[in-house]
């Protein structure tokens, strides 16, 4: 049975946030202005957040009556809190992760929720350290695993100003294993070279450093989910390496005796 997309009504969508952590706020930012916006998180001393920013905090089983979900939470959580939503669901739902990696979420998606419903994997190429006061602009990628998914993306396009690019879950992990593990790896790794020289720094090392400015308050689940999620970033660290090892032997030929 194919599902029905829920944004092909005039009824103003609901939507149901799983997960209020910064990316959540971020979603819900966003999303606040253009539709209701309820949202659930286990944690506690939200509730003056979620105010300032027009969501009402409500419990994980009304959220998932909303007609679109939205998983703002851990690709390690996934698979416990789908299985927990999955009965809940409405036939007709849309559900949408927002995770960093996209082979295994669409997969426990596929796996673990009901046939009828709409299944789009999502990765907004921004985060709170770098989206900013508009999402003008800004890219965001689609994966769409099951049930139609133009409407979703004129809403992006032409409610938030997103740049909408659509690929399969594997293309869009082969590719951010070099666009994203790749440099969070580095940023990583450099940090461990801190203290960094004051003043005598170029321009070149200067955009280096605001580049790992970026990513360094992601909390360590980031990390984990980007390098080790994805199944193609440890082959693609692994490529780096012995290109770094092979460039060093030949500036060693170089060197002058």
């Amino acid at each position: 049975m194919s599902p029905s997309f829920p944004l092909q009504s005039d009824e103003p969508p609901t939507v149901g946030l799983i997960g209020f952590g910064a990316f959540g706020q971020l979603v819900a930012r966003h999303m606040t202005p253009h539709v209701q916006v309820l949202a659930y998180d286990n944690r506690n001393s939200l509730e003056d957040t979620a105010q300032t920013l027009g969501v009402r905090l409500t419990d994980l089983t009304t959220v998932a009556r909303c007609r679109i979900i939205i998983l703002a939470i851990p690709v390690q959580a996934m698979a416990d809190v789908l299985t927990h939503i999955a009965p809940l669901l409405r036939p007709d739902a849309l559900v949408l992760d927002v995770g960093s990696v996209k082979v295994k979420p669409t997969e426990l998606m596929l796996r673990l929720l009901p046939s009828t419903v709409g299944i789009i994997g999502t990765h907004p190429l921004f985060g709170p350290q770098s989206a900013g006061q508009t999402t003008t602009g800004l890219k965001i990628v689609l994966c769409p695993v099951r049930g139609p998914y133009h409407r979703l993306a004129a809403f992006l396009r032409k409610t938030l100003g997103l740049r909408v690019l659509v690929c399969t879950p594997e293309k869009h992990d082969q590719d951010m294993a070099v666009t994203q593990a790749l440099t969070h790896w580095l940023a990583q790794s450099l940090k461990t070279l801190e203290p960094f020289p004051s003043h005598l720094t170029t321009r070149s090392f200067d955009l280096m450093r605001d580049a790992m400015k970026m990513v360094e308050k992601d909390a360590p689940q980031v990390f984990e989910t980007i390098e080790c999620l994805n199944p193609y970033a440890s082959s693609m660290r692994k490529h780096y390496l012995d290109l770094l090892n092979s460039l060093d032997k030949k500036l060693d030929t170089l060197t002058p005796a």
